[in-house]
């Protein structure tokens, strides 16, 4: 049995110990936990939000949260705080249920694009009649298994000898160094508060898109870190050159044991080092040497400096399902002209 309710009359948390049975029971990921999703709802839901359940004999075995994208359009809310798309379902789903959401969706919908899915977590399906798999983005991750030292002496020579010569060099000029990390709820706030001054300084404080402790964007990590800092599960890494913060990450730990580093910012004015790739060193060094976690995961496109940490990559995916494959045909041919015209994508 397939439902479809919208979240406006019917609130996401009657459902949350659902959707989290759901997701512990195949994904396990922090990213798509109900202390994840709830705030993201609370702070960039939109009125048009749907909830979808899919239900056998034997339980739910399918969960999303959808919004209207235009005419005869839906897809999964996907605000850009939220790394994966919220989509969960089981095998026992089957590959017919995108196109029986398709018909539950109100009015004449035409389209359902499941976006930003993990390879790791739903397998990519293979293309089929009006059903369109797209990349997305290459993501890194680091696998811990290994001790640090010899993870360390497998980096590359020129991240190896940057850091040590930053250090040197740090060390030369008194500058102390120190590495916390705030995992108490109540420490959220402030963690907040120092990661947003950081970042509104820099390039994204003059484009509008900071962090900043009393926007919409500030108000989610703080509530989002505190549920997760209630379960233990919370991380704010913090390095400060002479007690002045220089340099956070934002982090949560799944139950699948894996640690996401969902923010980093850094003082841009200092340009005699790099905080933020020291702060990296110190408490990859922490987690290596601790033995508790599997995995760091990142999430974001892959840039230069990733390759530095590792080379373990995939390729994050979209999922659009045509109600009628004319109609998958016809959007495939359109971006095959884009892609060959003059400038356009490839």
């Amino acid at each position: 049995m397939l439902t479809l309710r919208p979240l406006a009359a019917d609130g996401f948390q009657r459902h949350a110990a659902e959707w989290d049975q759901l997701n512990r029971a195949r994904y396990r990921t922090a990213l798509l936990e109900s202390h994840f999703i709830a705030p993201l709802i609370d702070c960039f839901g939109a009125t048009d939000l749907h909830l979808l359940l899919a239900r056998d004999g034997a339980g739910t075995v399918a969960a999303g949260l959808l919004q209207h994208h235009g005419p005869g359009h839906w897809e999964t809310f996907q605000p850009s705080q939220a790394p994966l798309g919220p989509w969960l379902q089981t095998a026992e789903a089957g590959a017919g249920l995108a196109p029986r959401a398709l018909r539950q969706l109100p009015g004449c919908a035409l389209l359902l694009s499941l976006t930003q899915q993990d390879p790791r977590l739903l397998a990519r399906p293979g293309a089929g009649a009006g059903l369109h798999v797209l990349d997305y983005i290459e993501t890194a991750h680091i696998d811990i298994d290994c001790g640090w030292d010899e993870y360390w002496a497998r980096r590359g020579k020129n991240l190896r000898h940057g850091v040590k010569k930053q250090l040197k060099r740090l060390e030369e000029e008194g500058v102390a160094l120190r590495v916390d990390c705030l995992r108490g709820a109540a420490e959220m706030a402030q963690a907040i508060r120092e990661y947003g001054a950081l970042e509104q300084a820099g390039w994204k404080g003059g484009g509008g898109t900071a962090v900043g402790a009393d926007n919409l964007q500030g108000k989610f990590y703080r509530l989002m870190l505190e549920n997760f800092a209630r379960q233990g599960r919370a991380r704010v890494y913090r390095l400060s050159y002479g007690g002045r913060p220089v340099a956070l990450d934002l982090c949560i730990i799944g139950e699948d044991d894996a640690i996401v580093v969902l923010k980093t910012t850094y003082d841009e004015s200092i340009r005699a080092s790099s905080p933020a790739m020291l702060l990296k060193y110190f408490y990859f060094a922490e987690l290596f040497r601790a033995g508790q976690l599997r995995r760091i995961e990142f999430y974001g496109k892959v840039m230069d400096w990733h390759g530095k940490w590792t080379a373990a990559t995939r390729t994050l995916y979209h999922v659009n399902q045509y109600r009628w494959g004319f109609l998958g045909a016809l959007s495939a041919r359109r971006r095959g002209r884009r892609a060959a015209a003059p400038g356009g994508a490839h």
